[in-house]
């Protein structure tokens, strides 16, 4: 696929799954073979649309007025860059923490191969820790 068409693809991604809430698109967009790697965690990976429907739901069923923003898109070859940010109020139980009501800002850069108008592989870093720290299930303790 040609580049512009490669990040169409990740700008609607970002739109409609995470702005939007539209799991179809990742039954539309997600190979059925695809690995998704860094979204629970370094070593964590997510295989296929269906486990990664459920990785959405979770993260959406945890957070209300979701906005994900794209800072910068990159794309060169098959793969697109994406450096986002995102705010949203910690409202629901799905990540497994009692709802806290504080809004969380985030960011991250995800990295998407994409092959024949589908996302075959994807690699996600994003402040995890920041993320549990703004909802009080994560406290830093200072250096002694």
């Amino acid at each position: 696929m040609p580049i512009e068409e490669n990040l169409g693809l990740m700008r609607r991604w970002f739109q409609e799954v995470w702005n939007e809430g539209r799991v179809q698109t990742v039954r539309d967009l997600l190979a059925s073979n695809a690995v998704a790697r860094g979204q629970r965690g370094a070593e964590a990976e997510i295989r296929g649309p269906e486990e990664f429907v459920k990785f959405v739901n979770e993260i959406r069923g945890s957070f209300s007025d979701m906005k994900l923003t794209i800072e910068d898109i990159l794309a060169a070859d098959d793969k697109v860059v994406v450096r986002w940010s995102a705010t949203m109020i910690h409202t629901g139980h799905a990540l497994g923490f009692p709802p806290s009501g504080k809004s969380v800002r985030i960011g991250g850069i995800s990295i998407a191969r994409i092959l024949n108008g589908k996302i075959v592989e994807g690699w996600d870093n994003w402040d995890q820790l920041g993320m549990l720290e703004q909802i009080g299930a994560y406290k830093h303790r200072e250096a002694a």
